[in-house]
Formats: structure tokens, sequence, C-alpha cells
């Protein structure tokens, strides 16, 4: 699903900074996989080069999703092919309502992939009935995108843009960031609702318990702009129990 070889970057205007530094990993169909790491590792940088973002330069190494080269694409290219990403401070966009958001989203997608586009009313349906599933009140749909929603609002909107785009590959930047233990909850059973064989996630956090709640495959430890370490759902517990320094000193030697 995604491959990412020997990858290295840079922030566009300063290239004396250097974040990642040949950073390695491969994300196989139906696979979780969990990404920890000390403030400054390179973690959401990973995230937002793999979806486009500005401000970031890739010196070396490639990223590929079910073989297409993402680091060619534009940012709408990569979404249109089946890269979502849910960012860790969702914006609030004044003047676009939600279900006019959702609806051009999901038309643009799928005229993109040469599907014919949802009516109005085939939207509707669907809309609404994701929305249940997560626990969204109409009246959300109806507000402009995150505009006045609080922090667990704002992270299930999130998540109902996933459950209606579809994607193949979802990141998820920190979703627990400014969560309570319900609205985690309530998030984390949203994700849990959409994993299937043919769909795979990368999920970054600090944090063992959003773990508890989306179990992955795979966890990782990255320090430096690379991934040190990889284990099972273990890891995570040691790095809760023990903190970063025994991982980081074992990686230096």
């Amino acid at each position: 699903m995604l491959q990412i070889n020997n990858l290295h970057c840079e922030l566009e205007d300063d290239s004396e900074v250097k974040i990642l530094k040949g950073l390695s990993l491969t994300i196989n169909a139906g696979e979780v996989h969990a990404i920890m790491g000390p403030n400054g590792s390179g973690k959401s940088t990973l995230s937002y080069v793999l979806s486009g973002r500005d401000g970031y330069t890739v010196t070396d190494g490639s990223a590929t999703l079910e073989g297409a080269d993402l680091l060619e694409m534009e940012p709408e290219e990569r979404a249109a092919a089946g890269l979502f990403l849910a960012f860790q401070y969702p914006v609030e966009i004044p003047g676009v309502g939600n279900m006019t958001f959702l609806r051009t989203a999901v038309n643009a997608q799928r005229k993109a992939r040469g599907e014919e586009e949802l009516s109005a009313g085939d939207f509707l349906k669907l809309v609404r009935a994701k929305a249940k599933e997560l626990q969204i009140d109409a009246d959300m749909l109806k507000r402009p995108v995150n505009v006045g929603f609080s922090g667990g609002e704002k992270k299930r909107n999130e998540i109902l843009q996933m459950a209606m785009l579809e994607p193949k590959m979802c990141i998820l930047d920190e979703t627990d960031s400014g969560l309570d233990v319900d609205a985690m909850k309530l998030v984390s059973d949203g994700v849990n609702a959409l994993r299937d064989a043919g769909r795979s996630f990368l999920v970054i956090t600090h944090y063992q318990r959003l773990l508890n709640h989306i179990k992955p495959d795979v966890v990782h430890i990255m320090s430096e702009g690379r991934i040190i370490k990889t284990g099972g759902p273990e890891l995570a517990l040691e790095v809760e129990e023990n903190g970063y320094a025994d991982l980081l000193a074992e990686a230096a030697a």
C-alpha cells in the first residue's frame, strides 16, 4: 500500500534544517501502524510531506501509494489516489457550510476517479447515515466547517470526512490531541469502523492511551527524522512505562 524508502526532507526556506533523515517504512493493505516519538522527531512533518503540504523540500528518497509516485503529485491528486490526512488542529472555514464542503469533496474525488457524482438525495442519505454512526448532531452538518466546534467535534468532523471519502491510506496526525476520554472513544470507534482489508492507517500519537482503542498491528519509534525501533503493541506500553530514554540510548549506541 504505502512504501517509503530513505526519505530525506528539509525546510523549503532553510536548507540547513534537515527534518527527515533517511526514513523508511512499509505499510501493507489492511494494516494499522502507529508512530510515536519525542517532540521534534519529525512525525508531523512526515504526514505533511506525504500529503503535499508546502514548506518542505524532499532531497532524497521516494514515497509511493500502490506503486504510484506520491511526490510527483499535487495534493489534490494524492487525495484522489486515496490518501487522507486528519489534522492535529483542524482549521475553521467561515462561510463554507459543512454539507457543501463534504459534497464538493466527495464528488470531486468521484469525478477524478471517473465515477458518477452523487445526487443531492443520495449524498444526503449517505452523510446522515455516516453522521449517525459517529454521533454527530444534525446541527453540526448545517454549520460552517468547524466554526464554533469543540475540540472533540472538530476531530469527529475529520473522521466524518474520512468516512465519506473512503480513502485507501489514512494518516491520523495526533488525532487524540485535546480530546477527553469520551471524545477519544467516539473518534476511535469511528476509525475502527472503517478498518478493512483494503484500507490502511498510519496513526501518529504521543500517547499509548489512544492505542488502547485503535489497536495497531505495528508500532514504530521515531527520533531525529528516522525510525529507530519497530515492534508490536507492547512497544507502546514500554514507552508509556519507561519513556524514550532507553530507546534513544540504544539507537545511539
